[in-house]
């Protein structure tokens, strides 16, 4: 499982110009599910996501996260995480996790997420979606479950 995590002062995204889900100061994730992934994985990165601390204190250090700050979350699926670009010039998705397997994987991440009580939005799985962002800082971070030492 990957995340791309962006510190955001807002973010959107929409679906033939309809808003589906927003986010106020808080995360923009990225989120994306290999075929071998597993429940540990979402549990695993549910936890890096509440807790990272990626916003500023009172002294302007990094030392708090989306939790501390009561911030936003929004949830965006992209298989394209797992795109293979090693041989060729077209990315290979070989590794990504099937559409069933991803979109149940993406439902329960975001289920857990919306468990700590934080304003959790989403895209549309599968959808042809625009989003925008204006990210914070700014600060980016890339997590990846099988990275996890």
């Amino acid at each position: 499982m990957r995340i791309v995590i962006q510190r955001v002062s807002e973010a959107e995204v929409k679906i033939d110009g309809k808003i589906t889900g927003k986010a106020g100061k808080g995360l923009l994730l990225l989120v994306g599910f290999a075929i071998d992934d597993s429940i540990t994985d979402i549990e695993y990165l549910v936890e890096k996501v509440l807790n990272l601390r990626i916003f500023e204190d009172e002294k302007g250090k990094m030392n708090l996260s989306v939790l501390d700050i009561n911030g936003d979350i929004l949830s965006v699926s992209q298989f394209t995480l797992y795109g293979d670009i090693r041989k060729g010039r077209r990315p290979s998705f070989s590794q990504a996790a099937e559409p069933e397997k991803a979109n149940s994987f993406y439902e329960k991440f975001n289920e857990e997420l919306k468990e700590s009580g934080l304003n959790v939005e989403t895209g549309v799985f599968g959808g042809d979606m625009k989003v925008s962002l204006l990210n914070d800082g700014p600060v980016t971070i890339l997590l990846d479950s099988k990275k996890t030492f």
